[in-house]
């Protein structure tokens, strides 16, 4: 074995132990509650980078939660990788549905069971041990190294977009590596180029000054409960078409490739999708492919409804008020801050004339294509090939990293996103999981890549 080898086997205990310390910090970054801890996360991610020897490491201080930077800028004329990934999860309810507590991680059957255990700190991870491994190995990195971690991507990201836009020259590269997305299985590596963007919203509507009296003002009193059923209705009908006046008139005809893959569905994704979810029928729109629907097609998706008596027993009330959490996910060609409007607007002509309506945009972000051409893709599809023995297919996210496009934008360095979640790693669910297979393997993938690149 290389040297490099050798040193990834010795230590594969050690890099578990260190994941499973960051894994047992509660860094939810949505609720107030655990500011703290994301604090305590972002440290952990410091120390992690200066074990590594990278250099400059430092906790940046935002009007959020904080960042995290380190960097290693002595490999002279050649390129420089900056390497992103986010160290905050999502919250863990409904607790009870969790087969162990959702911050004490656990290994079952080959997988590490925690939240954040591949949603990102897994994946994050991976980057920090393979720098660790070329630095203890070979005392130099073969490439130039910046470092970026973020503590808001579960909260929309406000915090590194400023940093972003502040300090683009900080952050110059020739190319940006993203582990924070998945491939079809454990047998087949995949390159994704292309992610959708996302519009995250807030509708809020008011019925009566206060909680009534059903008995009393029944058949007389506006209901939000109800009215947000007839928006949400009319806003998208059963068979998945969403009815927001615009929303398509700049969709974009898929390449004929792209057409072929999703109707030919050769690696069975869609059958997949149905064993994943437990069901048997798929959902939306039936004039194009699953794969089609769930990566390149917008979505509309009711996350949450809050309003009324929800307790055990009965409460014979008409509530004042109702919010529904309500997101759209965006192909490239469709801008958020285009579509905003176009959905705010639907909202409040579809309500009925009993309500007051309004819209509130919590977050959003734009989605985007790569190119396959840039020689730092070549260089990922030989490291995938070396790990997986085959080459990687070229897929589309249906997901959202909101940093992604503004990274494109102002850094106009090509884009890597070479994941190694798996599609039943319940991402935002309970029981979220990472195969340590895929954690071991994506360290030794990411070292082989960085020393790819020319």
């Amino acid at each position: 074995m290389s040297q490099l080898e050798t040193y990834i086997t010795q230590n594969e205990e050690r890099f578990l132990e260190d994941l499973k310390g960051w894994l047992r910090i509660p860094s939810i970054s949505t609720l107030p509650e655990h500011a703290k801890d994301v604090q305590r996360a972002a440290e952990y991610a410091a120390e992690q980078l200066k074990q590594g020897d990278l250099e400059n490491v430092e906790v940046i201080k935002t009007q959020g939660h904080p960042l995290v930077y380190g960097e290693w800028l002595k490999a002279a004329d050649k390129p420089t990788i900056l390497c992103y990934g986010h160290y905050d999860v999502q919250p863990v309810d409904p607790v009870d549905l969790w087969q162990s507590p959702p911050f004490e991680p656990t290994v079952r059957a080959g997988n590490i069971h925690c939240r954040g255990a591949c949603d990102d700190k897994g994946q994050t991870m991976m980057i920090f041990k393979a720098l660790e491994a070329l630095m203890k190995t070979q005392g130099e990195l073969p490439v130039n190294i910046k470092v970026l971690i973020e503590g808001e991507e579960e909260a929309g990201g406000a915090s590194i977009e400023h940093y972003v836009k502040t300090y683009p020259e900080r952050l110059r590269c020739d190319a940006i590596l993203i582990c924070d997305t998945h491939m079809p299985s454990s047998e087949i590596p995949a390159l994704v180029i292309g992610m959708r963007g996302m519009v995250y919203t807030e509708v809020e509507v008011i019925g009566a000054k206060g909680d009534l009296h059903s008995g009393t003002y029944g058949g007389v009193a506006p209901n939000p409960l109800h009215a947000l059923a007839i928006i949400i209705s009319k806003l998208k009908d059963e068979d998945g078409h969403i009815h927001v006046p615009g929303l398509y008139d700049k969709m974009r005809q898929p390449t004929e490739t792209e057409q072929k893959f999703w109707q030919q569905d050769p690696l069975h994704l869609n059958e997949a999708f149905k064993q994943e979810m437990g069901v048997s029928q798929l959902s939306g729109e039936p004039e194009y492919p699953p794969l089609q629907r769930a990566t390149a097609r917008p979505t509309l998706e009711v996350h949450g409804i809050v309003g009324g008596f929800v307790a055990e027993g009965a409460k014979t009330v008409i509530p004042a008020r109702a919010k529904a959490k309500i997101s759209l996910r965006l192909p490239p060609e469709l801008k958020a801050s285009e579509v905003y409007p176009l959905f705010e607007q639907a909202v409040k002509q579809v309500a009925p004339k009993d309500v007051k309506v309004s819209v509130t945009q919590l977050h959003s972000g734009d989605g985007l294509l790569v190119s396959t051409e840039a020689p730092v893709i070549q260089a990922a599809i030989e490291a995938l090939q070396q790990s997986y023995g085959r080459k990687p297919v070229f897929v589309r996210g249906g997901g959202s990293i909101p940093i992604a496009s503004l990274f494109d934008q102002i850094l106009q360095a090509p884009l890597v996103f070479m994941g190694f979640g798996l599609p039943d790693d319940n991402l935002h669910a309970p029981n979220e999981k990472y195969s340590l297979a895929q954690f071991y393997k994506g360290i030794r993938t990411i070292a082989e890549f960085l020393q790819r690149v020319h």
